[in-house]
């Protein structure tokens, strides 16, 4: 089960910085909590290069903790629109050292900008 939670953050992981690409070059360690029934389970998440291992992530300067069936759902066929609302009703929660989240959601502000400024010109 933990191999296909791994194989599932690699998957959304790489879909997100697909999605936005100013967030590829971040150099930052994230710790996932994904609560199941009775358990939680715990990874580490280093970036730029996304790799994906079994631990507590002490290091992790942003902490993301989410159900395992809403990150279930939200990395199989999750769009960046699908994730920021799961923030936003707080299905998802983020916490840690607040200038690399501040960054985080200005970077996807102006790529959400940027892409509805093509759209509009379109």
């Amino acid at each position: 089960m933990s191999q296909d939670a791994r194989a599932l953050i690699t998957q959304a992981t790489e879909h997100l910085l697909s999605e936005v690409p100013a967030l590829k070059p971040l150099k930052l360690v994230v710790g996932i909590d994904l609560h199941g029934r009775g358990d939680v389970q715990q990874f580490r998440l280093e970036l730029p290069d996304v790799k994906v291992t079994k631990d507590l992530g002490l290091d992790a300067k942003v902490r993301v903790e989410m159900r395992r069936d809403v990150f279930n759902q939200l990395a199989e066929r999750g769009t960046l629109e699908d994730w920021r609302h799961a923030f936003e009703t707080g299905r998802v929660k983020a916490t840690g050292v607040e200038q690399y989240l501040k960054l985080i959601v200005q970077v996807v502000d102006r790529h959400d900008e940027r892409a509805r400024t093509k759209r509009a010109k379109s």
